[in-house]
């Protein structure tokens, strides 16, 4: 089971994933991962099981998410604590079939009224991705073969392919 807490403290019980999205979320984080290496391990990269401690009280945890080197270190020991008091530059969150998609929405939106930068919500089911960025309307592909970090994540590109399959 993943738990979280809304700002209001209520608590989210969320079932665990079934082998699909399992794979599908190992397989974002790896490419997060391998892009976090051969970029020379710049700011720290998460998976699935890393919960944050928003701004605004709230206890997400973002599929994959990276936080910059620079705001990482700007925390002081007890804000790393057991879940970091920062929210991701970047998160991505993966639609399960069990998921409702007017949750994960606002939940991308809490999470760029935070202080995230990029993020993307992949619905396998519809094929498609909204991309939140800060003070921009959400952007809605459809069938996109691949994602682009843009300048939040230099260099790093998702195949969405392997998402598709």
């Amino acid at each position: 089971l993943r738990l979280e807490r809304t700002a209001l403290g209520e608590l989210i019980v969320n079932p665990p994933t079934g082998w699909k999205t399992g794979k599908l979320n190992w397989s974002i984080s790896g490419e997060l991962y391998l892009w976090w290496r051969n970029a020379g391990e710049p700011g720290k990269a998460f998976d699935s099981s890393t919960g944050f401690i928003l701004p605004n009280g709230a206890t997400r945890s973002p599929d994959a998410c990276w936080v910059s080197g620079e705001r990482w270190q700007a925390l002081t020991p007890e804000q790393k604590g057991t879940f970091a008091n920062i929210c991701p530059d970047f998160v991505v969150e993966l639609r399960s079939s069990s998921d409702r998609v007017q949750s994960l929405e606002a939940k991308m939106t809490e999470y760029i009224d935070n202080g995230a930068r990029l993020g993307w919500l992949i619905d396998p089911q519809q094929r498609l991705v909204e991309i939140y960025r800060p003070v921009a309307a959400v952007e809605v592909l459809e069938n996109p073969t691949e994602l682009s970090g843009e300048e939040v994540l230099p260099g790093f590109v998702l195949d969405l392919g392997r998402v598709w399959d």
